[in-house]
């Protein structure tokens, strides 16, 4: 049987304009993932907004609009995935110039929030760079953000602003329900911090839980330490929020396999997959890697393990709800919080 991916509700976009009938809901997409934006688009049943976007020789980005969005509540579809810097500068400049065409609101539909990692100051004399983009995005003029697991909770009270919060976890657990694996599962949370991700992700399975402990004497370096549940002749199934290099992934997978699991599966919702990853995760022992579209996979990479579910049901289901000033814990049964 084939995983539902779309779990949420139809909208008829016409029934919402006679509601509102002095709005206007537009979407427009950066050039950091215009698939999604088109899919987006697609599920709300209205057109993609054309904008036009260029990088100058210096490396100076330009946008204009090339159609009407005075009065309109605007949504900007763009994760501040690689290049990050790139993309984020996009995303403030299509912002601005969005505010400076009179667009009644303007809402940053942020998948992949970038820089959410440096959430703290784990060392003396180091940035704080989520809040600093939460910074950033505020004085471009952005009414609203939109975004979807977060590494972090405080980030969202890094704004002043609305921060709605989405999670990919329940289509990802429903993946491998309907994927009907014969022996008892195991769910392995790679650190302390991602218990509770595993524990949601548990519960919607009805598995048990493990943890991997690991050291991580560097950035983007990681060694797992010790695991500690019982894997024995199960099938385990790795969770977490963001996938990068993939050290932690590959070293976990096969720490869980020595540990006496039958084979290991992984989800992410989050395929940052700097490289080595894509070389790690095909010469792993990890049978299959799940992540969603909030981040497009590169095209010249081998990809044979991973598969990659859809977030624009999602994502869709948000806007609508936002634009009818309608909740968005609703479309998650509450199942969206950090904490």
């Amino acid at each position: 049987m084939e995983p539902r991916q779309d779990v949420m509700f139809d909208w008829d976009v016409q029934a919402s304009r006679r509601r509102y009938p002095e709005r206007t809901l537009m979407v427009f997409t950066g050039r950091a993932n215009p698939e999604l934006g088109e899919r987006i688009a697609e599920k709300l049943h209205l057109p993609l907004g054309k904008v036009m976007l260029k990088t100058f020789a210096d490396g100076e980005i330009y946008c204009k609009y090339e159609q009407s969005v005075r009065g309109a509540d605007v949504f900007l579809v763009q994760p501040t995935s690689r290049p990050v810097n790139e993309n984020l500068m996009e995303l403030l400049i299509m912002i601005q110039a969005a505010k400076l065409a009179s667009a009644y609101r303007v809402v940053a539909v942020v998948p992949w929030y970038g820089y959410s990692r440096q959430d703290k100051k784990s060392r003396p004399r180091e940035p704080i760079t989520g809040r600093l983009v939460a910074d950033l995005l505020e004085a471009s003029g952005v009414d609203r953000v939109l975004t979807m697991d977060l590494h972090a909770g405080q980030l969202q009270g890094f704004f002043q602003i609305p921060v709605d919060h989405m999670t990919a976890i329940p289509m990802l657990a429903d993946y491998f329900k309907f994927k009907e694996l014969d022996q008892e599962l195991v769910v392995v949370s790679p650190d302390a911090g991602g218990v509770k991700m595993a524990k949601r992700f548990a519960d919607r399975l009805g598995a048990s839980i493990a943890v991997l402990t690991k050291l991580r004497p560097e950035h983007n370096v990681a060694r797992v330490m010790h695991l500690i549940g019982d894997v024995q002749g199960k099938t385990a199934i790795m969770v977490d929020d963001i996938i990068d290099t993939a050290g932690t992934l590959c070293n976990g997978a096969q720490a869980i396999m020595d540990a006496g699991a039958t084979q290991v599966f992984a989800a992410a919702t989050h395929p940052v997959l700097s490289d080595p990853a894509y070389d790690r995760i095909a010469g792993s022992v990890i049978e299959e890697l799940v992540v969603t579209d909030t981040i497009p996979l590169r095209a010249d990479v081998n990809r044979e393990k991973i598969v990659v579910l859809s977030t624009a049901g999602i994502l869709a289901d948000t806007i609508q709800n936002v634009f009818a000033d309608e909740s968005v814990s609703a479309l998650f049964q509450g199942e969206n919080q950090l904490f």
